[in-house]
């Protein structure tokens, strides 16, 4: 056959890519041209291909409306982000970093609260529940919950990602049994799970949902996503927005300035310490990040 196809790449892994046509799954390996120019395949890329005996050969990669690099993840309509209060305990900075990400890509950013039968998570839900994103609680052991989440995935390509052990692969099963995904336990004395997701796989559900289910990810991991330009940052915290331009100085960093809207915000409780936190952490690296790609060139 030398007509060229086109489908979806439903799965990466170690250099063979399975392309969706709607009619079948064929499995492509990529052509030396895409190395040479440094563009890599993903999960959710539309993409061409022919098959050439037994084989098949990807060929271009469409135009992608967004992409990650971590999670590997392209075209996607929302990223849920999943947490738990409980082992392990994901750390509020992991979820600001990714919803910066989320924000920087112009992503709808979903956090849902995992294994609310053994701990509520009333703090993460305090903290995030007037930050303008989607917080949803619930519990893939037990089901309470999942049909919410369900209703608000409906008709999107979503990515599942967050910390290692926290119940995506879980959550997935619950939302799509047929998957059987395999799931593992977490280490009480780490406070961290198994690896139970080695690559990257997209997943439709009944109601045409689709998601795409991510290996696990550790704070660490975060700092090769691209989180754009320090002058932008303060955007991707959607509560800061009543109070931008309203600041004494316009170029205002929103860090310790004297007039600034945003500290006055946050000393009256409007804003919550730990997301003023995680943004001046996060300013701050991009600062030194900016400085040093400036001394580099």
């Amino acid at each position: 056959m030398n007509d060229q196809m086109q489908g979806v790449i439903i799965r990466a892994l170690s250099g063979f890519y399975d392309v969706d046509t709607g009619s079948s799954v064929v499995r492509c390996r990529a052509r030396g041209k895409f190395r040479k120019a440094g563009i890599t395949p993903l999960v959710g890329d539309r993409a061409g291909f022919r098959i050439s005996g037994e084989e098949g050969y990807l060929l271009e990669v469409f135009p992608r409306k967004n992409s990650f690099v971590r999670p590997a993840v392209a075209n996607v309509d929302a990223l849920v982000m999943l947490a738990s209060q409980v082992n392990p305990v994901t750390e509020p900075f992991l979820i600001d970093r990714v919803a910066a990400i989320a924000a920087q890509q112009q992503v709808e950013l979903i956090l849902v609260i995992n294994k609310c039968d053994l701990d509520p998570a009333d703090r993460l839900y305090e903290i995030y529940r007037d930050t303008g994103m989607t917080v949803l609680r619930l519990s893939a052991f037990t089901g309470d919950g999942v049909a919410s989440l369900g209703q608000h995935l409906r008709g999107k390509l979503v990515a599942f990602t967050g910390n290692s052990g926290v119940g995506k692969s879980s959550l997935l099963n619950a939302l799509f049994p047929e998957a059987n995904m395999p799931t593992g336990d977490v280490s009480e004395k780490l406070g961290r799970g198994r690896h139970t997701t080695r690559h990257v796989e997209l997943f439709t559900l009944p109601d045409g949902t689709r998601i795409m289910d991510t290996p696990g990810f550790s704070a660490f991991d975060t700092d090769q996503m691209d989180l754009g330009s320090p002058e932008r940052l303060a955007l991707a915290f959607p509560e800061f927005a009543p109070y931008l331009g309203r600041c004494r100085f316009d170029d205002c960093a929103h860090v310790k300035e004297a007039g600034c809207a945003v500290l006055e915000a946050l000393g009256q409780g409007k804003i919550q310490k730990s997301r003023h936190e995680s943004y001046v952490r996060l300013y701050s690296q991009l600062k030194e990040q900016k400085a040093w790609e400036r001394k580099r060139d």
